[in-house]
């Protein structure tokens, strides 16, 4: 699969990744002390939903231009609805503006980005944002070496375009290095879910390497052709997720349906992996 993000901007798996990622950097921020949010694949920043590219597959329109018609917008959604109403009409911030629109002074965020062009087109879009460090070159390769990051909180987003056929594999690699260099931060890793099987061995990975406060986030909106449901894994996730996403996610499921049967779960995986081991034992 390659998912070129100027083709799907503002669709709705950016709802559930990019609601969660402004909910969770909202609650870290309760406490004053700094964060570091690492971006492993940021992009360009900002997209025009009026581009060629952008029309032609038109899925902001089954995406967040769906949630901005909404009179009443679920609390946890809130956040990352403000900072898009905030972007000029038909502009679409990707990971690295939504977290510098909610960067304080004090924080610090690492934008990598491999392809030159982007990396060019981000620092222009942060160029206001002192708090953004632009790093030129392969998240996955960059990331170990930004980590512990000094400030010792912060978020790891692991967002790749899922362009290359082991790209899944490559993803849990990094996720299981770097969580090993920095247990205590916490991560998110999306991914589009269309080989199930894929998908599970990838979470059976990930629970075999042993790594707690695992939980999924999922979204499948039933589209009848091309991706229909995404997932978001979290570690170390806040302990309120559950109780907040999980009417926020039905909420979504229900707004964003595209066909019949449109579903969302939260899981934690973690637990699950647990008790099945000690049933086997």
């Amino acid at each position: 699969m390659n998912y070129r993000h100027a083709f799907h901007a503002g669709n709705f798996a950016d709802v559930l990744k990019h609601g969660l990622l402004c909910w969770i950097v909202n609650y870290l921020q309760q406490k004053e002390a700094p964060l570091c949010m690492i971006d492993t694949h940021a992009g360009r920043g900002i997209y025009d939903l009026s581009s060629p590219e952008a029309a032609k597959t038109a899925e902001a329109g089954q995406g967040i231009l769906k949630i901005l018609r909404q009179d009443a917008i679920p609390a946890p959604l809130a956040p990352y609805v403000q900072l898009v109403r905030a972007q000029a009409a038909g502009a679409y911030p990707g990971s690295p503006l939504l977290l510098a629109g909610m960067a304080r002074q004090r924080d610090r965020i690492l934008s990598c980005e491999l392809h030159p062009q982007e990396a060019e087109a981000l620092r222009l879009a942060t160029a206001q944002t002192p708090q953004v460090r632009v790093i030129e070159g392969d998240g996955y390769r960059k990331l170990p070496g930004l980590l512990p990051p000094a400030e010792k909180r912060g978020i790891v987003l692991i967002d790749p375009p899922f362009e290359q056929p082991d790209e899944m594999q490559v993803m849990a690699d990094v996720f299981i290095r770097a969580h090993r260099k920095w247990p205590t931060g916490v991560y998110m890793l999306w991914f589009p879910v269309k080989d199930r099987a894929a998908v599970a061995r990838f979470l059976d990975e990930l629970r075999s390497a042993q790594i707690p406060k695992l939980t999924l986030c999922s979204l499948d909106v039933a589209r009848p052709e091309g991706l229909s449901a995404s997932a978001v894994l979290l570690a170390n996730a806040p302990y309120t997720l559950k109780g907040e996403w999980a009417p926020a996610l039905e909420w979504s499921a229900r707004i964003l349906a595209q066909g019949e049967g449109a579903t969302s779960k939260i899981e934690n995986l973690t637990e699950a992996h647990e008790k099945t081991a000690g049933e086997r034992a």
